[in-house]
């Protein structure tokens, strides 16, 4: 039987991270969709430097964390039974530390441990019990996450015009594709302007051709260029996936996000970011740590060095955007405004009681 259950339909992007017997294959994403190249991790510390290296990216490290968390609870299942914990809680710590600034490694974890800790509690302790319930984890926080991905969508496809052009930054795999779908059961004619998205090019490379796939007109943009399409008349709205959300309506997202929502506001065009709910743990945009990546990837380009060795790069990999600038908080139930997310999480705290 299959570890999970996917549509043959979806987008590549969609079904990029793929549990084995073997390992856990992941689509290399800096080389799509030139080489659709698979990367084979065998043990959890192959999935942390692919998620570290940037093989997978979106929500791909959120599937690979929980598949990288039962191939680390298949590898403590053959020790000593008294490591077993302290060997899970290490790969935990070592997955969650890959990519800071977004917290789906962190949530991913979360359902792995959360089902060995209910195993334990059913009696359920010997090595075997521990890695198959690891198993029952990942499945079930894989199917949560595709679930909240469609609800999300419908609701962001809902605030869209019938008939209109959306630019996007940086927004790949299912956050994009379940929107997409939704406007196209809807009967919508929408068209989108992806900007390139430096220095990994994900939005050329990943963003259009996902959405290319799915049959929509996808026009490439510079970085640069998205104030012009917003003086011009020639978008309709600004919507983009976020990396984090804080409780007070900060949209934390890839480096770019924040000039173009400034643009949007400037211009009248709405800004609709996309999440699944808000993050608890962050009040404020202070709160969320931005991940600085090596500047030597921003004097590059696929592999071809773009300025003189005399030059140096700066690159803060996200950046953060004031509530003021955002029209919109879309999640998984729903569209907030982004000074009401403290209601989202008031329904958690109920659910909880």
């Amino acid at each position: 039987m299959p570890l999970t259950t996917r549509s043959p339909a979806a987008p590549l992007l969609a079904d990029s991270v793929r549990p084995a017997e073997d390992g856990v294959h992941l689509l290399d994403r800096r080389v799509f969709p030139f080489e659709h190249r698979w990367v084979h991790a065998r043990n959890l510390e192959q999935v942390a430097c692919a998620i570290e290296q940037m093989v997978t990216q979106s929500s791909g490290p959120y599937f690979a964390a929980l598949w990288g968390m039962v191939l680390a609870a298949r590898d403590a299942a053959e020790h000593r039974p008294g490591e077993f914990s302290q060997r899970l809680s290490a790969a935990a710590d070592r997955l969650i530390a890959t990519r800071p600034t977004n917290d789906h490694q962190r949530l991913a974890v979360a359902w792995v441990l959360g089902e060995i800790d209910a195993a334990r509690a059913r009696g359920e302790d010997s090595p075997a019990e521990l890695a198959a319930a690891a198993l029952a984890g990942a499945r079930a926080g894989d199917a949560d996450y595709r679930d909240r991905s469609r609800a999300m969508g419908e609701a962001a496809a809902a605030l869209l015009p019938d008939d209109g052009a959306v630019l996007t930054h940086c927004w790949g795999d299912l956050y994009l594709t379940e929107t997409v779908a939704a406007a196209q059961r809807a009967g919508k004619q929408l068209r989108f302007f992806c900007t390139e998205t430096r220095p990994y090019l994900q939005g050329a490379r990943l963003t259009a051709e996902t959405l290319a796939e799915m049959g929509v007109a996808a026009t490439l943009v510079t970085d640069g260029m998205g104030a012009a399409l917003f003086s011009q008349g020639e978008v309709d709205a600004l919507v983009t996936a976020s990396d984090r959300i804080t409780l007070d309506g900060h949209v934390i997202n890839k480096v770019g996000t924040l000039q173009l929502a400034v643009a949007a506001h400037a211009f009248g065009v709405p800004f609709h970011a996309l999440c699944h709910g808000p993050d608890p743990a962050a009040a404020t945009g202070a709160d969320v740590p931005i991940e600085h990546r090596d500047g030597d990837e921003v004097l590059h380009t696929l592999g071809q060095r773009t300025a003189s060795r005399r030059v140096r790069g700066h690159y803060p990999a996200f950046d953060v955007t004031p509530p003021r600038f955002v029209s919109t908080v879309v999640t998984d139930r729903g569209p907030f405004a982004p000074g009401e997310l403290a209601a989202y999480a008031a329904q958690d705290r109920q659910e909880v009681v």
